[in-house]
């Protein structure tokens, strides 16, 4: 189950973790389900066989450690293996067994395993410590062992050597000799036989493909695609003369191009279906005549494979029909995996030889690795640059050993390889994103460990030494760094302006300045003085934005105030020199920027900044000088209008809104939702909310939306007549408890779905049960829904998910990410519509789980086929990920005689938006398809946070007690993405924009939900039971 979560808990994540806690024997078929749900989405199982899986969820054991935590030292023997479900650990190694002199030589991030020397009784390795909150599955020794002799076959190649599969059978006390790997940059070839790895080195010449040998799929595809050809344009398969040569059956790339992008609307660009031809001129299905191996959509000649020979057959008419009727499934595997094939041509061309698009492309990629979150911009621009593509066909090859003079950093862009130390074997094993190879180079030092390949065909991006120190200099001679005291308070970085094209001997008018880091207030000076009056939109200004945005994490709107009126000069420049022009335009100048930025202050923070009196009276105050001025200076008169309404406007707005929170505004239960359109729930904004006891009596309560733990537990103590010793409980439909903190806020909208709130005394925590309500239906709801048009339904919920999303302030996002009680903000509106995408998917498998009939439950399933294709259309990615979600978890996907019986139609249809779904390259593939769409657009809003989380976390706030602007410009990059998305209305060219269908309206708002993954799960298994 994947969920948008809306609190550090929710029920559906932690009721696997409830089965987990039962002892091996008690864990019931539903249990082992629910577990199966889960670790089917962990990186570390990702590759192990179903039944291998099911028996690790009837044996597993989960563990939650803190962050500092010692799992087992160097030299212990070891007791258990381990998989990371979230969080990392450091990998400590040490010469001489003491922990104090120790060196951390990897991180193990989510979705790696470790332990595997249980197998032999050997000494642990090295010493693992939790570098965060993380949480493990642990199996024990016995268990492991019989798994092991169970599934030899299937755990060999998985498990890190030397008990997996390993070319040259390393042991722990032997690495594999260095004369595997020869010292060429272009092929190196081992001495063992079979052993082959491909470098791509730019400056020598390409052999004739990656893949020497085209798998089925591929070759399949060539010959579709040929066949098409030669159905719809056969002259485009002809002898061909140029310089006085003939090339035989010859096709040329820039009508490929065109033939591909008339025949397939998933095609969007030149540039994507130029990815999709290179797939077939890697794998040797489609060759250029002399050779070349990147596909270029130009006037060049290419020929497929099947034309090779001189005698080949033109295709029967069973072969063209049957092709044509394949093209399309064919046209859309390329089209997903074109990019990645895209990608490996422009990073193997020489990094001279790089355009500025292809510079662009690889530093898009760049952004989503994450051993590169905590690298600036910059620097990830230089790496585009200079990155080199590297792959090698065979597990088991060695790509450096430990002890060797360190020439260049690592980053995995596919596959896995395995630390190894001499005496000591595998100490961890690194994943798709992490890196190796930086600590030597940094140091200049010996290789620690070495490096061996996990599995076949592994791909890197590769960094050698000397790129790698230039960008180091380049980084350090462009810094400028500003100290006041001797303590550096502003840190900016020089780069060549990108509106200007870099000459020989450029002046210093083409570089510009960037913020890197400084203190609060130099930061906002120094923006300030490159504000330029003279357009309406800088990237200076943009820079600006970035501050207005992100300010309140490192100085509130109580510090800002004074240091925005102390930007403001009160009086004209006294300096001797000059005229007296001059110093009036000089200080004119200053006051419209300080103007300028206040006005773009209010912009962004909108209705927020009423929540605070210190805004408000900093507005009027601010008037008033401006009004002043502009008495002295008639320019600001120019200003003076929209000031005024600005400042007007949120002091009533703040009076008002003083009044409203005293009556009753809001009900967040989504079943009391009325038809009328939300509007943004104010900090302020009071509710009348139910707060149970133990017996299931309540108490209702009246509260602010922003009140604490501690208020609302003073507010239940009133009508019970004792606060000693009370709780304040969320407590899930499942059992499931979550004991609020005093000073948590709002916790109002973070309850889960069929959540409710209970307040009893500590000894009464473990007597809480859910309220018969929390079950959800007994009954599906398909008598009403089958009657409404997939098409209505979809309309709505759109048009009601529009509503939601657009109540979501974009500072909520940024509360969310760095936490809303280190900001002290609520988040209520965010909290909401996350709430809401889980409560679709619920609605996906409590329909289809309360369908008894089978006939009825394929209709059901086809219906919601069709919902998430409407949503698609209507750009509401939101909704469409909740459902196919929904659909893909395990008590709907497990319903195998339902599944049978669905025409292949709607398959097809479901295959497609899964691909559109895969996590994979951070899912890439839903980011291709969501930079082509224009406003409005509803994202994937699990996935944006999930985005600010990375950065976040990747990234200090605070270096050397220096606001790290950077990382707010980063995390404003990704708020910025919501603001474009809402820049457009809501307003679909469809006939049912004029249609009323408030029975269809008033369904997609109250739906119906059971949000208890066991229960869902039983009743799946009345309907299907278990096949034996």
């Amino acid at each position: 189950m994947v969920a948008a979560h809306t609190s550090s808990h929710s029920s559906e994540s932690a009721e696997w973790i409830i089965c987990l806690d039962k002892r091996p024997a008690e864990r019931s078929g539903e249990d082992v389900d629910i577990i199966l749900a889960r670790l089917k989405n962990v990186k570390a199982f990702e590759r192990f066989h179903p039944s291998l899986l099911q028996q690790i969820c009837l044996c597993g054991f989960y563990e939650c450690l803190e962050k500092g935590i010692t799992l087992y030292r160097q030299g212990d023997i070891g007791t258990s293996w381990y998989a990371v479900l979230s969080g990392s650990l450091d990998v400590k190694v040490s010469e001489t067994l003491s922990y104090q002199d120790a060196v951390t030589i990897c991180t193990l991030g989510t979705g790696t395993a470790f332990g595997e020397s249980i197998l032999d009784n050997t000494p642990r390795h090295a010493t693992i410590v939790t570098r965060e909150f993380s949480e493990l599955l642990r199996i024990e020794q016995r268990e492991f062992r019989s798994l092991w002799e169970k599934y030899h076959q299937c755990m060999a190649g998985l498990l890190a050597p030397p008990y997996g599969v390993m070319e040259s059978s390393c042991s722990a006390d032997r690495m594999p000799d260095k004369e595997n790997i020869s010292n060429n940059a272009f092929v190196s070839v081992s001495k063992h036989q079979n052993k082959t790895s491909f470098i791509e080195n730019p400056a020598k010449p390409h052999p004739k493909c990656i893949s020497q040998v085209p798998s089925e799929k591929i070759l399949r595809a060539g010959k579709i695609l040929r066949n098409a050809i030669l159905s719809r344009a056969p002259h485009m398969i002809r002898d061909r003369k140029y310089h006085l040569k003939t090339y035989r059956q010859c096709c040329v790339g820039i009508e490929l191009v065109d033939w591909q992008m008339q025949q397939s609307s998933c095609i969007h660009s030149r540039i994507q279906a130029v990815g999709m031809w290179q797939v077939l001129l890697e794998e040797g299905v489609l060759n250029h005549v002399d050779q070349e191996l990147s596909f270029q959509d130009k006037y060049l000649f290419y020929r497929f494979l099947d034309d090779e020979q001189e005698d080949t057959p033109l295709p029967s008419e069973d072969e063209r029909r049957e092709s044509l009727e394949e093209l399309q499934d064919t046209l859309l595997l390329l089209s997903q995996i074109g990019p990645d094939a895209h990608m490996r041509m422009i990073l193997k061309k020489h990094p001279s030889e790089r355009a500025a698009d292809d510079l662009e492309i690889i530093y898009e990629e760049l952004l989503h690795i994450k051993a590169l979150s905590h690298l600036s911009t910059t620097v990830k621009r230089e790496l585009a640059g200079v990155l080199i593509f590297e792959s090698h066909a065979k597990a088991g090859t060695v790509l450096f050993s430990q002890g060797e003079e360190g020439t260049s950093w690592y980053i995995i862009l596919k596959g896995s390889v395995n630390v190894v130390i001499y005496g000591k074997g595998v100490v961890c094993t690194l994943h798709e994103g992490d890196d190796f190879g930086k600590l030597a180079l940094v140091n200049d030092a010996p290789r620690a460990a070495s490096i061996v390949l996990r599995e076949d065909n592994c791909h890197f991006l590769r960094v050698d030494k000397e790129d790698f120190n230039r960008i180091l200099r380049d980084v350090e001679a462009n810094t400028v760094r500003l100290k006041e005291h001797g303590q550096d308070v502003l840190v900016l970085e020089k780069s060549i302006s990108s509106s200007q094209t870099p000459v020989h001997g450029a002046s210093s008018s083409h570089y510009k300045y960037k913020v890197m880091s400084g203190t609060p207030e130099k930061i906002l000076e120094h923006l300030l003085e490159m504000m330029r009056m003279d357009s309406q939109f800088t990237e200076s200004d943009s820079a600006l934005d970035d501050f207005v945005l992100m300010h309140c994490v490192f100085i509130p709107n109580n510090q800002l105030c004074p240091v925005l009126m102390a930007q403001y000069p009160f009086r004209t420049v006294t300096a001797s020199q000059g005229s007296a022009q001059e110093k009036l335009d000089y200080t004119l100048n200053n006051k419209r920027r300080v103007i300028r930025l206040v006005m773009q202050w209010t912009a962004v923070h909108g209705d927020h900044l009423q929540e605070e009196d210190v805004s408000v009276t900093f507005l009027k105050e601010f008037l008033m000088a401006v009004c002043n001025d502009a008495k002295a200076i008639p320019p600001l008169r120019d200003h003076l209008t929209e000031l005024e309404r600005i400042v007007k406007r949120n002091a009533e707005d703040a009076t008002s809104s003083q009044k409203k929170h005293k009556i009753l505004l809001r009900q967040f239960s989504m079943g009391d939702e009325k038809l009328h359109k939300r509007q943004p729930i104010k900090s302020n904004d009071e509710i009348l909310f139910k707060v149970f006891c133990c017996d299931h009596t309540y108490t209702t309560i009246r509260s602010p939306v922003a009140a604490s733990v501690r208020e609302v537990i003073s507010a239940v103590a009133d009508k019970l007549g004792s606060a000693e010793d009370l709780l304040l409980v969320n407590l899930s439909s499942s059992g499931e408890k979550v004991v609020f903190k005093p000073n948590d806020v709002s916790v109002f909208s973070t309850l889960t779905v069929n959540g409710r709130l209970f307040a009893c005394r500590r000894d009464q925590l473990d007597s809480l049960t859910p309220l018969p309500e929390q079950e959800g239906p007994s009954s599906g709801s398909l008598a009403s829904f089958e009657l409404m048009s997939s098409k209505d339904v979809a309309y709505h919920m759109t048009s009601y998910d529009w509503e939601l999303f657009h109540c979501v302030h974009e500072l909520e996002l940024i509360y969310h990410t760095f936490g809303r009680k280190n900001v002290k903000k609520t988040t209520v509106n965010l909290d909401l519509f996350l709430r809401r995408f889980n409560e679709i998917q619920f609605w996906v498998i409590t329909e289809v789980c309360l369908c008894s009939q089978l006939s009825k439950r394929v209709q059901l399933l086809k219906k919601f086929i069709k919902i998430a294709a409407h949503c698609k259309d209507y750009r509401n990615l939101n909704t469409f990920f909740a459902i196919i979600m929904g659909i893909s978890n395990p008590a709907v996907s497990r319903l195998s005689q339902t599944w049978e019986k669905l025409p292949s139609k709607f398959k097809k249809f479901y295959g497609e938006f899964e691909n559109l779904m895969d996590p994979s390259r951070n899912h890439r593939a839903y980011r291709l398809t969501v930079a082509k769409l224009e406003p409005p657009i509803i994202p994937f809003m699990p996935l944006l946070i999930k985005d600010m989380t990375f950065t976040h976390e990747g990234n200090k706030t605070v270096i050397d007690n220096l606001v790290n602007f950077e990382k707010m410009r980063m995390i404003a990059n990704t708020v910025k993405i919501v603001r474009y998305c809402r820049s457009q209305p809501f307003s679909p060219d469809s006939p049912l924009a004029s249609k009323n269908h408030p029975e269809v309206r008033s369904y997609v708002c109250q739906l119906n939900v059971i949000d208890n993954q066991r229960t869902l799960t039983q009743l799946s298994h009345g309907l299907e039971p278990r096949r034996s």
